[in-house]
């Protein structure tokens, strides 16, 4: 079973950002390729001056990340996932992958995703197995396509398993990050009246529409291209945030307009290294009420103090 070499190149000064951002698709390492400060960084480890000739080729205004992902992983999903999330931090990129293009990746990975339940009550069932038995759960449809969201990420499980606990009938939903649309049309499935995806990347957009007629919920749901800042007005019983720290750093200056006195806030993404950096973001008048954990990922449940 071969694996993908996923390679991202993006400035020197941005290689912090990008790498932890590239940390979050997979549980192991990554290798970064960094010159910026080759001479320095020899000297300091090795305490030697004289440096190899094809060091001193290398392009220092740019870094690689490197990514090993195997099939079953969904290569495809993480591609999607680095471009959006790039593009979020306005961070300039190259992504190459070394063994097959995008769309091939995909239908290789197809093979490894199998129906999953998650939580108590939802079972992911890629569309083109028909081979499962959903045990009586509420079965979500879902082609992911090139857009981040199946579920089986700690990240998205563990929203779902948040978002299933809070969510209830008739509950407007607002899903910021919306990827594949995986936790607007569960939210959709699991009672609420309506939901609104936004996203960055079109390509989301489109994919959590076409996830939202798989499962005729389509007349419920609102996907749009763009950030929440400038598209999204009014006040909503249910936001999810799955996306990466820094992003929902960024969220907390307008989340609150957003919200009710009983609102649920369901941040995902986060990476255990990162939690103080997010609760520190937060407005002063949330308050964390419940806190998932799984791998090192996080997901908070926030909601307005009493």
């Amino acid at each position: 079973m071969n694996w993908t070499e996923i390679v991202a190149e993006v400035p020197a000064k941005d290689i912090e950002t990008a790498g932890n951002i590239a940390q979050m698709t997979v549980p192991y390492g990554i290798y970064i390729e960094d010159y910026s400060n080759l001479e320095q960084e020899v000297l300091e480890i090795a305490n030697i001056d004289l440096i190899d000739e094809e060091l001193l080729k290398q392009d220092r205004t740019k870094g690689k990340i490197h990514i090993y992902i195997s099939p079953e992983d969904n290569p495809t999903e993480a591609i999607s996932f680095l471009r959006e999330r790039f593009q979020a931090e306005n961070i300039e990129y190259k992504i190459y992958s070394d063994d097959c293009d995008a769309e091939s990746c995909l239908e290789n990975w197809k093979k490894y995703f199998n129906p999953m339940k998650v939580g108590e009550k939802l079972l992911i069932r890629p569309v083109w197995r028909d081979d499962y038995n959903a045990e009586g759960r509420i079965v979500l449809n879902l082609e992911p396509g090139l857009a981040f969201g199946t579920g089986t990420h700690e990240t998205t499980r563990l929203c779902l398993e948040a978002l299933e606990k809070h969510i209830f009938k008739g509950a407007k939903m607002l899903d910021v990050g919306c990827g594949s649309g995986i936790l607007s049309v569960a939210g959709l499935l699991l009672g609420a009246e309506s939901a609104t995806g936004i996203d960055i990347d079109e390509m989301a957009v489109k994919a959590s529409k076409e996830n939202a007629k798989l499962n005729n919920v389509q007349d419920r749901y609102t996907g749009i291209k763009g950030n929440l800042a400038d598209e999204v007005n009014g006040v909503f019983d249910v936001i999810t945030a799955n996306i990466v720290a820094d992003a929902i750093i960024m969220l907390s200056g307008d989340i609150e307009k957003h919200m009710n006195e009983k609102t649920v806030y369901i941040m995902s993404g986060i990476i255990d290294t990162r939690l103080d950096d997010v609760l520190s973001a937060l407005p002063e008048s949330l308050e964390v009420v419940e806190q998932y954990e799984d791998k090192g990922w996080l997901c908070l449940v926030a909601v307005k103090k009493s």
